[in-house]
């Protein structure tokens, strides 16, 4: 029994139902009153280092609604990907565990604002999009409705950008691009670095054999 297991026995009762539902018509409603009634409403949400010490705490949850979405190349159907992506991932761990797994997540970019000064949404929801296509790598859907595609495919993509701009980063970045995927490290982290280990070993494996066999 792992401490998720342990966890979910002692405290399983307090998963908060229907948790994605909520975070995405948030998300949904903040954005709309955004464009239809004040552009500069986000600036009372996002997540704030100074803000917070000065009294504003409510942006330690609000940042949660600080629309992803506004801005995107898929816009509203992103939304509506992470409402079947999150909804999927309940059904299967339960309320307790989504909590939980978005909870390290917001715990994570906590502490990275405190380094960095400011906090960013994304990387709670990105983490949702690793757990599924980590959990489910061949499953199928289709890119606006039309293009087929499997989940892998858009995890690799994903992760490449997330590479990218911790490369391109500096330090705080860094740390925050690291600690606001804690959900997915926790949940996670042990078998993808197995999965990693292997697939080096494997690789090296078939290149010393290629190496032998190419000497002959």
């Amino acid at each position: 029994m792992n401490w998720i297991d342990k966890l979910e026995r002692r405290f399983g009762r307090y998963g908060i139902p229907y948790l994605v539902n909520g975070l995405i018509l948030g998300q949904l409603a903040v954005g709309l009153f955004i464009l239809l009634i004040n552009r500069n409403f986000d600036l009372l949400l996002y997540l704030s280092r100074d803000a917070v010490l000065h009294g504003q705490i409510w942006r330690l949850i609000t940042f949660l609604f600080q629309p992803i979405w506004l801005g995107s190349v898929l816009g509203f159907l992103n939304l509506v990907f992470y409402f079947w992506i999150g909804n999927s991932l309940t059904r299967v761990w339960g309320d307790f565990r989504m909590t939980l797994y978005i909870a390290l997540g917001v715990v994570g970019t906590w502490i990275g604002a405190f380094f960095t000064g400011y906090g960013s949404p994304s990387a709670v929801y990105l983490s949702m999009l690793f757990a599924y296509t980590w959990m489910w790598p061949n499953q199928g859907a289709l890119l606006w409705g039309i293009i087929p595609f499997k989940m892998k495919y858009l995890g690799w993509y994903e992760l490449a950008l997330w590479v990218l701009q911790f490369l391109r980063g500096g330090l705080a970045t860094r740390i925050s691009l690291i600690l606001g995927m804690a959900g997915f490290l926790a949940f996670f982290g042990r078998e993808v670095f197995f999965w990693c280990k292997d697939t080096i070993l494997g690789y090296k494996r078939r290149r010393d054999w290629q190496n032998r066999n190419n000497r002959w």
